[in-house]
């Protein structure tokens, strides 16, 4: 900008008074920004300053009983406020009587420069051939296996002021151990040949420190492509680990929760692309409504976060509430699953409660999931320290078999 010239504030008459095709006034002011020369605004400060320009306003009327004019009070109108180089306006009150403006304003926030993510160089870490060993198929005892994973909450800090109850380290290292005790316990585990893996959302804490809703600040210990590129290194291992154990591997992941949201069907999409490439036997599904479902032999799993990513004050609770109950009927309903399924398992996420109810429903199973994640300082404060894992569940004919995996809390 040119040295001479200064950026100040006028009203659309003082822009005409110079020449000026006046503009539109900006946000939460009767004002716009322009550029002048310094004798233009040498003149524009004159004519502030002549009283002319300033007129004496009624602000109040007395009257008597009879309603004749007793007495009136007059204000001078107040001279235009100019807000200071380097500041910016955070709250304006104006008077509708006499023009009168009470402005606040604060230091200007720097504006951050928007990194992108080298998404080519991250995604290209894990394009590169592994070596897979041959798969030796087992006897099988059951007809497929399942691990379900829910609410990483990577890139959460648990103890950003050091001062929390039950101070846990969520950070790079940690979640990817997790990642290879997840592999370690479904091998050992392992009853047939094929395998569901279920995420049912939260993968991500959150994007720029909030929620996919924009909601209240959350404490982080990674930026946004630390987080991503963590989140995809956690998911890689997983399927990769197992590539030697399982003829087919099928993963679902649910892209609609209150945490992630888009971020996190960026992660996923990111990781359906390289593992269908790379592997003919693994196959990926992002699903990106609040309740998906599908169906393996003749059970239907019915598949949720809890809560979503935009609408949903209050999502499903851990314990079965007749509303749930309807809202799920509805869902079954719609969809015809009540006749083209034998057995149906409600699986979400969000509580971080591992309850499996088998009972309150005669239609449908109703089962929570445990967080992989330690519980967040809020959590710590506001409830208890909790437990934390995955689930490995086994199924044959109509039978299942449950088995949590939890994790030490103090590591």
């Amino acid at each position: 900008m040119d040295a001479k010239k200064r950026v100040c504030w006028l009203y659309k008459n003082e822009a005409l008074s110079l020449g000026i095709i006046p503009k539109e006034n900006e946000k939460n002011r009767n004002q716009a920004r322009y550029s002048l020369e310094e004798e233009d605004w040498e003149y524009i400060v004159t004519q502030r300053m002549n009283p002319n320009h300033r007129e004496f306003v009624e602000v109040i009327k007395k009257l008597d009983k009879n309603g004749n004019l007793v007495s009136t009070t007059e204000k001078l109108q107040s001279e235009p406020i100019q807000v200071p180089e380097g500041f910016e306006i955070s709250k304006i009150s104006t008077s509708k009587t006499t023009g009168q403006q009470w402005i606040q304003y604060l230091p200007k926030k720097e504006a951050q420069e928007v990194q992108e993510f080298d998404i080519d160089s991250i995604i290209s870490k894990h394009i590169k051939s592994v070596k897979i060993p041959k798969i030796k198929p087992t006897k099988k005892s059951k007809d497929f296996d399942v691990a379900t994973i829910t609410d990483v909450h990577i890139g959460m800090e648990t103890n950003k002021y050091d001062n929390s109850m039950y101070p846990v380290s969520w950070n790079y290292k940690e979640v990817i151990k997790a990642s290879e005790m997840i592999v370690k316990n479904i091998i050992h585990e392992k009853e047939s040949n094929d395998i569901y893996i279920d995420d049912l959302g939260d993968l991500l804490d959150g994007f720029d420190g909030k929620t996919t809703r924009g909601g209240h600040d959350l404490p982080q210990n990674m930026t946004n492509e630390q987080a991503f590129d963590c989140a995809l290194q956690f998911k890689m291992n997983v399927v990769e680990g197992l590539l030697g154990h399982y003829q087919n591997i099928y993963v679902n992941n649910i892209c609609n929760d209150n945490h992630s949201g888009a971020f996190g069907y960026f992660v996923n999409s990111a990781m359906k692309s390289i593992l269908e490439i790379k592997y003919k036997n693994v196959s990926v599904t992002n699903h990106r409504k609040f309740i998906n479902h599908y169906y393996v032999n003749d059970i239907c799993f019915v598949i949720t976060h809890g809560k979503d990513d935009k609408s949903l004050k209050f999502g499903f609770k851990p314990q079965l509430k007749p509303d749930s109950i309807e809202k799920i009927d509805q869902y079954l309903k719609q969809n015809n699953i009540y006749k083209k399924s034998k057995l149906i398992v409600f699986k979400k996420g969000d509580s971080h409660q591992a309850l499996f109810d088998m009972c309150s429903s005669d239609d449908f199973y109703y089962f929570n999931y445990p967080a992989l994640s330690p519980s967040s300082q809020w959590v710590q404060n506001n409830f208890k320290k909790g437990r934390r894992g995955f689930v490995i569940e086994s199924y044959k004919g109509l039978d299942v078999y449950v088995k949590p995996k939890f994790i030490n809390n103090d590591k």
